[in-house]
C-alpha cells in the first residue's frame, strides 16, 4: 500500500531530510546532483527516505 501525502507532509519531509543531507547525513540514493532539495526529493520519490507520518483522526462532533 502506498502511502499518500499531503502537500505540506511532502514539504515538511522534503525540507527535513534536504537539511540533513546539508548537515552531513549520507544520501541514500546515487546521484548525480547536488543540491540538498534535489536529492531529498529524489529520495522520497523513490521511497527510501525512512520517516513516518502520524495523523490524528478528529472524531465527528455529536449533535444533541
Amino acid at each position: 500500500m502506498e502511502i499518500k501525502f499531503t502537500r505540506y507532509e511532502r514539504a515538511r519531509i522534503i525540507g527535513a531530510r534536504a537539511l540533513q543531507i546539508a548537515m552531513g547525513a549520507p544520501v541514500l540514493i546515487d546521484t548525480d546532483k547536488k543540491e540538498p532539495i534535489d536529492i531529498a526529493l529524489m529520495e522520497l520519490e523513490k521511497g527510501v527516505i525512512p520517516i513516518t507520518v502520524k495523523r490524528t483522526v478528529l472524531e465527528k462532533q455529536k449533535s444533541a
